[in-house]
């Protein structure tokens, strides 16, 4: 299938998703008569931006190639987008141009080491790296421990990453996990939307949003409501089965290490003298705390047994 095909689609729904929720209220517009939509018409969106009604329904039956950026401009304004979406609106025009060249595919890297002794050097706060797919690729202790449910879930890979979307719509548990969950799916899913608009020959990231749409209705549901978010951050709270709660501030920062392969860097951490910050270092000291031995230690094992002689051959 012609990815365009389904950019085409992504760029239909998305703009006519946006128009239903403007009112004529907020468009400025005259609110005079009975009304068969619920948001603006196509007519009043081309006014909004200055082009002709044609032009208009064109564009938002999916045909955006070729379309100019001060166009684009006036149509993320006429539907208020905010800066995601706009952003969304731009990925989506690039993506649908036809290619110069047959499109390389994106191949995952391994995380380099200087990016572990980051990530390790973070003892009090809790690190990782996640890819556009939201798997996570390289963690410190402190992450591992803080999301040792996502870890221990059967929803991880072949090679045992964890994936925040599948954890979330795919495991029981996250429910309990995440305070709030609806909060957290949802920006799951936004996240991930805006990565398909990014990038929408991303053969991984087809396939997951295929996996989650067909088995979780959740996901289905909120996929269908082309929500987008690039830049986010905030404060998320979590029923953690060793340390409680605790209410986490979070920010993702991107981490440039890879032409091939998008990466994200987000750090977890306590408001200073909070009950949350003793919790965390607590969680922090297990994390870095060696297991208790199981069996004999390595110089007992080397050292000689010297009651062996008085007790003789065992019986």
């Amino acid at each position: 299938m012609d990815p365009r095909a389904d950019n085409r689609s992504d760029i239909r729904e998305f703009l006519a998703s946006r128009r239903a929720k403007i009112t004529p209220e907020q468009a400025g517009l005259p609110t005079s008569g009975r009304r068969r939509v619920p948001g603006l018409r196509r007519e009043e969106v081309a006014v909004l931006a200055g082009v002709s009604t044609e032009w208009y329904t064109r564009l938002e039956k999916g045909h955006i190639n070729g379309v100019s950026e001060d166009v684009l401009d006036a149509v993320a304004r006429a539907l208020h987008l905010d800066d995601d979406e706009r952003t969304y609106l731009f990925d989506l025009a690039t993506a649908a141009q036809p290619p110069s060249r047959t499109p390389r595919r994106r191949k995952a890297v391994d995380v380099p080491p200087r990016v572990q002794w980051l990530l390790d050097s973070m003892t009090l706060s809790a690190a990782f790296v996640t890819n556009g797919r939201l798997d996570i690729v390289a963690t410190n202790a402190l992450a591992r421990a803080l999301f040792a449910p996502m870890f221990n879930s059967e929803t991880t890979d072949e090679r045992g990453r964890p994936n925040f979307a599948r954890f979330y719509f795919l495991d029981r548990c996250s429910h309990h996990f995440v305070t709030d969950w609806e909060g957290a799916v949802s920006i799951t899913t936004a996240l991930l939307r805006a990565e398909a608009g990014r990038y929408p020959n991303d053969k991984a990231l087809r396939e997951l949003i295929g996996e989650l749409s067909t088995v979780s209705t959740e996901f289905r549901a909120r996929w269908a409501a082309h929500n987008v978010r690039i830049h986010h951050g905030g404060v998320k709270s979590f029923h953690h089965p060793d340390a409680g709660l605790l209410e986490l501030t979070y920010q993702p920062l991107d981490l440039p290490i890879s032409t091939r392969e998008a990466h994200s860097l987000t750090i977890y951490t306590a408001k200073p003298g909070t009950p949350d910050e003793d919790r965390l270092k607590l969680l922090a000291s297990w994390a870095v705390t060696p297991a208790e031995p199981q069996g004999p230690s390595a110089d007992q094992a080397a050292r000689p047994d010297t009651n062996a002689d008085m007790r003789g051959p065992s019986q």
